[in-house]
């Protein structure tokens, strides 16, 4: 099969060299290595003006609109391969990651994408040693369990995947596109949440296996999310990316049990009335915020649902 690698990149060069690198030591070369860059990144495109043709099939793609899903969107376009496999700028496959992810798409033609882990670090340090046997899973009422960092085990049937290790089959996909209506203006956190679901829907297997390994070495972002800092406008996106995509996917009773205990419940990531109040003795005013932007962003997620579905019936 021939094999694509797609790389979404903004402004982080040393970070990209890394994962280039990592690409070069695959015991499986990729066939095409696609580098998806905006317009406006300048020194990224003086890199590729003398990058070495040689060490790896590599194509640049200009990208003008911000934000992960337009990139990703402008690789799809544009890839060659039987199976496009996507990695993040600041993460380092191991060197057998295409080996792998090439397996389990030839053992069976009903497996439509695979994932794996990330092992993040931070300072040279692998970032925790905990682990997790449930990854990637969507329960009955709609919450959402990632753990794509700590999966162990063997490979398994999930819901979801982690943008910075996935890989699809071309012919599953083909007419696929990531959302355009993700909120945000760089990471679009939960893009990957209706790709996915998208492809269930149409009949095809999604395998996580823990033995397909990118290291992550998680980068500074150039937009309002700066990961372990909270920002109101950063949460309220990702929550409303996540409502929405929950909204298309869950059949017409799971949605309103989505809702429900999205409002009253929620998680501590995205908290509904009960994690503020469990979380207020010790977090004070900034539970409140958390809470205030996560119902903003639900209400938002639920205001582009319900006006797409309103378009469509036009």
């Amino acid at each position: 099969m021939l094999i694509t690698v797609t790389i979404p990149t903004y402004r982080r060069l040393p970070d990209l060299k890394r994962c280039l690198e990592a690409l070069q030591k695959q015991t499986r070369p990729a066939n095409q290595v696609l580098v998806i860059i905006r317009d406006t990144d300048t020194e990224t495109w003086q890199f590729f003006e003398t990058f070495d043709p040689n060490v790896l099939p590599l194509r640049t793609v200009k990208v003008k609109v911000p934000g992960v899903v337009a990139a990703m969107n402008a690789g799809l376009d544009v890839a060659q391969g039987d199976i496009i496999a996507f990695t993040d700028d600041d993460a380092a496959p191991h060197t057998d990651w295409l080996a792998r992810i090439e397996h389990h798409f030839l053992s069976d033609p009903r497996i439509g994408g695979v994932g794996g882990r990330d092992m993040i670090y931070y300072h040279g340090e692998l970032w925790t040693t905990e682990t997790k046997q449930v990854v990637g899973r969507l329960q009955w009422f709609g919450r959402l369990i990632g753990n794509h960092h700590l999966g162990i085990g063997t490979a398994r049937y999930v819901d979801v995947f982690k943008g910075v290790n996935m890989s699809f089959r071309q012919s599953a996909i083909k007419a696929l596109r990531f959302d355009k209506r993700m909120h945000g203006t760089g990471a679009q956190v939960d893009f990957e949440i209706p790709f996915c679901l998208a492809l269930k829907r149409n009949g095809w297997k999604l395998i996580y296996d823990p033995n397909v390994v990118v290291n992550h070495y998680p980068a500074p972002r150039f937009d309002e999310d700066q990961r372990h800092q909270f920002n109101p406008i950063a949460l309220t996106n990702a929550v409303h990316n996540e409502t929405l995509a929950l909204l298309e996917h869950l059949p017409r009773l799971q949605r309103i049990i989505f809702i429900v205990w999205a409002i009253l419940v929620g998680t501590r990531k995205y908290p509904g009335f009960v994690q503020w109040l469990r979380f207020l003795p010790s977090q004070g005013s900034l539970a409140g915020q958390q809470w205030l932007a996560s119902i903003q962003g639900r209400w938002q997620g639920w205001s582009t649902w319900k006006e797409s579905r309103m378009s469509k019936n036009v």
